[in-house]
């Protein structure tokens, strides 16, 4: 009887099932006074996107020098410069910046909800109301977005992260009770040749 390499790495797992369980709890708990907080959640999560921004333009403006001889090099520097200028004005204008991301977003799943629904509904693959039902929630949240902007700037990136970090959390606390739970494989015995 063959064991799945995968039943091994559950088993390393094992015995680190509370860090796991720990990991959930905190974030089911962040993402609780992110809901409760939403507000303020919006503008960490633009300065986190703000200075990631900045960050990614400044490691790109170095790989363009690195590779300067490379026919791309100024497509590179423009691309970083450009990051760290558009990663510094969100920093210092958060509120600017999480009326962009919102807006950004709205479009995204404007878009994509039209295109999930029509997509579905002309092939008509098995299952489709599946498609239709994520294309319509999809884009009833761009159109809500919209109809809602300004004011969603306020509230949309803080409830997102929010619910994201109480269902990661969540699912990591079921992953480590899972994880402990698991049965102890057998030893396989070896027959005699």
């Amino acid at each position: 009887m063959a064991t799945s390499p995968m039943f091994f790495e559950f088993d390393r797992l094992r015995h680190r099932w509370g860090w796991l369980l720990t990991l959930g709890i905190v974030m089911v708990f962040l993402g609780t006074v992110a809901l409760f907080m939403i507000p303020a959640a919006t503008l960490g999560t633009v300065l986190v996107l703000g200075w990631l921004l900045v960050i990614s333009g400044i490691v790109e403006a170095v790989q363009a020098f690195r590779v300067r001889r490379w026919g791309g090099m100024f497509l590179h520097l423009i691309g970083g410069i450009l990051g760290i200028l558009v990663g510094l004005l969100v920093v210092t204008h958060p509120v600017a910046g999480a009326l962009a991301w919102t807006m950004l977003f709205a479009s995204f799943f404007t878009v994509i909800g039209i295109f999930r629904l029509v997509t579905a509904i002309r092939l008509k693959f098995p299952n489709w109301g599946w498609a239709v039902f994520d294309g319509a929630v999809t884009l009833a949240l761009g159109i809500l977005l919209w109809v809602q902007w300004p004011w969603s700037a306020l509230w949309f990136l803080g409830l997102a992260v929010g619910v994201s970090l109480i269902l990661r959390g969540w699912s990591y606390i079921m992953f480590s009770i899972a994880v402990r739970n698991l049965a102890v494989p057998p030893i396989p015995i070896r027959q005699a040749a």
